[in-house]
């Protein structure tokens, strides 16, 4: 049902990690080290909202089939549904972490290119395990929703799977925020 999208949509999210880096590579100059800083806290934002828009979209869409034949199984679902919309939550934390660092609030800090590089990687692992986890939670979270169907009693079993992919997406927000606090020199 949804293994071939799911490609396709990491695939985009990997291409617009490349072609960030490539903007980066050949305006980085023009745009200076604020502008990659921006680069690195778009990134973040932009692609684990993809894996949370494409996970959040076909478990929705699972969700709503099964609760127009058992209305009284939505509560359950629900939740195996919003599951898969934290990636995009962590990506915007990081994003504004990035913003804030950089001086965005504050009056911007010039930056330099190396500066700017050092927030664009320190967004990364936000952004790929964002990315990965918000759409492969998703088709946990389609199989935990099979369990409700048929032994609603068993949902909370279904909740405990998709939150072992959750795990990952964590890491990626601690590692990203991490790289941003400690490593990043401004």
């Amino acid at each position: 049902m949804f293994g071939g999208n799911a490609n396709v949509w990491f695939a985009a999210g990997m291409a617009i990690i490349l072609v960030a880096l490539a903007i980066g590579v050949f305006f980085g100059p023009a745009l200076g080290g604020n502008g990659l800083a921006l680069v690195g806290a778009g990134i973040a934002v932009f692609v684990s909202g993809i894996g949370s828009i494409i996970g959040t979209g076909i478990t929705g869409e699972k969700a709503a089939a099964i609760t127009s034949e058992d209305p009284e199984k939505f509560g359950r679902l629900l939740l195996l549904q919003a599951l898969p919309g934290t990636q995009g939550i962590y990506g915007f934390l990081v994003g504004f972490l990035a913003i804030f660092k950089m001086g965005g609030f504050s009056g911007v800090l010039p930056l330099d290119i190396t500066q700017g590089w050092q927030f664009i990687f320190a967004c990364l692992p936000v952004a790929i395990s964002c990315l990965l986890s918000g759409i492969w939670q998703a088709k946990v979270s389609l199989a935990g929703m099979d369990i409700v169907v048929k032994h609603p009693e068993e949902s909370g079993k279904a909740l405990i799977m998709p939150a072992m992919v959750e795990t990952y997406a964590v890491l990626g927000l601690l590692a990203s925020v991490l790289l941003i606090m400690f490593a990043v020199n401004v």
